[in-house]
């Protein structure tokens, strides 16, 4: 556990946040207040924040010929826990940014891919590599 990842952002508001990365997403609550609330996604820490929430979307990134929203954050899974997941946000009616799709297909780096927003309006990125040699191969 320690090399877990540490992530503070903001959300709009505490209800809707806790339903989203504990209903949806299955993250087990950690501490919380009024004002700021820990979630364990997949062995990280999240720390959500209530804060004013602003900022549009800039899908500047291009990736594998695809546009993707920069900043973004989220997890690399095994295959079994992307495929759960995926599964769990289309009964949850979460709306796929980027739908569920293999990037780099056949090339070094092949990975499942898909991106959602979280009810406050933040980008996460979920992947799956077939190997864990492919993470930072170029």
């Amino acid at each position: 556990m320690s090399n877990c990842f540490h992530y503070a952002f903001k959300v709009k508001d505490i209800a809707s946040t806790k339903d989203f990365y504990i209903k949806v997403l299955g993250c087990p609550k950690g501490r919380s207040t009024d004002s700021w609330v820990d979630f364990d996604l997949y062995g990280n820490q999240l720390s959500a924040h209530v804060g004013v929430v602003d900022k549009e979307l800039d899908y500047c990134g291009k990736v594998d010929g695809v546009s993707v929203p920069i900043p973004h954050f989220g997890c690399i899974l095994t295959s079994a826990q992307f495929d759960e997941l995926a599964e769990r946000l289309e009964k949850a009616k979460v709306k796929f940014i980027i739908k569920p799709q293999i990037r780099y297909e056949g090339k070094s780096g092949q990975q499942k891919t898909m991106f959602v927003l979280d009810y406050s309006g933040n980008p996460l990125e979920f992947k799956s590599f077939e190997s864990d040699d492919e993470l930072f191969k170029s």
